[in-house]
């Protein structure tokens, strides 16, 4: 592969010299080459934005030093390669220091280097190119009105809630339940706005054992406990400048909710094991599908550490309550899997549509195209039929209430269907329903008393 072709201006006040850099640099056909004695008559063409000065560090009207400020000044895009004899190499360090690009001595093999480094920067520039594309492509994926999908009231809402999260570094808290697209909604906010081309940094907290929690958000220094072979930069510093999302933030230990606290407060962390305090500078954008306002109730989050987070609240709604947004959601999905997997577009059928209306999708966005992927690969025909769609776990509360019981009973029933479904693990199940593990305890035996 050729390096990549440039503009290029060669500033050399010598003309045998100035005649050799020509040449060299014209060995590439594609090259635009244009040579100027001095400074002056280079600075009046600079309109033309070439890529690439190489710049005599002697000139008869300007030092290199002064020179390289006004190229810089003009267009800070312009790459400044800087050539000059041995005894200017001091000088022209300085000048590698404030943004020139490299340094080549007046030496028998310049040609040689000269090639290389223009076959470099050709490399810089197409990664610096498909960097600056992918960045492009990110921002475009998460436009939020093209990215998240629906035209409910509920997500009409969400959207002008977005709309005026982006123009600020307000803390947002997204709340809903798994699956609504709290990280889609996140990145939305954080590419839309001024950080997008810093870091998104993501944390999912339920994903962290609690004993490294500290370590991943603050870093360490090496030595700090066993196991800690080096310095590990923490989620806060890999943030700096841009956004960091704290996932399922109702997880965290309340242990360490202080700890979080004072680095919101103060924009700095300390490293687990050291003593110095780093500044930090990054947006907070947090997410939960618990109610916050209840743990903090519970004793199980700090109230000042919820109002420090609240900020501007943005609420997902259930795609239960998104009424034709699952039609929309679902067709949206059946194009792009047929995209990704070069298949023909398949439609629904209206039995098909009316299944999946019907249902009250528990795993959410999430869970639907799941369900929409699966029907496409099970479909045979151009049509999706109610036979290609299978729902992963049956609708319990649906199944529930097909029936016609007594309170008691419809409690007794979700309790032992929940029992069930999480191997009687009262714990969990007490946290899945949001009732004391007391009650159930009663409860079954009460159960158990009147059944004898």
């Amino acid at each position: 592969m050729s390096e990549q072709s440039f503009k290029i201006f060669v500033v050399e006040d010598d003309d045998w010299y100035r005649k050799l850099l020509v040449h060299t640099l014209s060995l590439n056909p594609d090259h635009q080459v244009k040579a100027f004695p001095d400074g002056e008559s280079m600075l009046k063409e600079l309109k033309e934005k070439p890529q690439l000065v190489t710049l005599d560090f002697r000139l008869p009207d300007y030092s290199g030093s002064e020179l390289f400020d006004k190229i810089k000044s003009v267009d800070p895009t312009i790459e400044v390669i800087i050539i000059s004899e041995q005894q200017d190499i001091e000088t022209a360090i300085s000048l590698l220091k404030k943004g020139a690009y490299d340094y080549l001595t007046k030496t028998d093999d310049i040609r040689d280097r000269l090639i290389h480094v223009l076959n470099k920067l050709g490399k810089n520039k197409k990664l610096e190119a498909r960097v600056e594309s992918l960045q492009e492509e990110v921002e475009k994926k998460y436009e939020f009105q093209s990215n998240i999908i629906g035209q409910s009231a509920g997500i009409k809402r969400v959207f002008k809630l977005i709309e005026k999260s982006i123009n600020t570094n307000i803390t947002v808290m997204i709340t809903g339940e798994t699956g609504t697209g709290k990280e889609v909604v996140a990145k939305s906010i954080h590419y839309n706005g001024k950080q997008k081309t810093k870091p998104f940094v993501p944390v999912n907290m339920s994903a962290i054992p609690k004993d490294l929690v500290e370590s991943e958000l603050f870093g360490h220094e090496k030595g700090s406990f066993t196991g800690a072979t080096g310095k590990h930069i923490g989620k806060f510093e890999q943030a700096n400048g841009g956004t960091l999302f704290l996932d399922e933030i109702g997880e965290m230990e309340i242990s360490l909710q202080a700890k979080l606290l004072r680095a919101l407060q103060e924009r700095e962390i300390t490293r687990v094991g050291g003593s110095s305090p780093i500044k930090v500078d990054c947006r907070v954008i947090v997410a939960t599908h618990r109610n916050l306002q209840q743990e903090v109730k519970n004793g199980n989050f700090r109230e000042d550490l919820y109002y420090r987070l609240f900020g501007l609240p943005i609420e997902l709604p259930p795609l239960r309550e998104r009424d034709k947004d699952v039609i929309i959601l679902a067709k949206h999905f059946a194009v792009n899997f047929a995209k990704e997997n070069g298949q023909s577009p398949k439609a629904f059928s209206k039995e098909a549509l009316q299944k999946l209306m019907n249902y009250s999708f528990p795993g959410n966005i999430r869970e639907l195209k799941s369900i929409v992927e699966l029907a496409m690969v099970m479909s045979d025909g151009d049509e999706i039929t109610p036979d290609d769609i299978t729902f992963a776990q049956k609708d319990v509360l649906a199944d529930v209430l097909t029936e016609e019981m007594s309170m008691r009973d419809y409690q007794m029933r979700i309790i032992h269907l929940y029992l069930k479904k999480y191997d009687d693990n009262i714990k969990l199940v007490a946290e899945k329903l949001d009732i004391g593990q007391s009650t159930i305890y009663r409860l079954l035996k009460e159960e158990s008393q009147s059944s004898q």
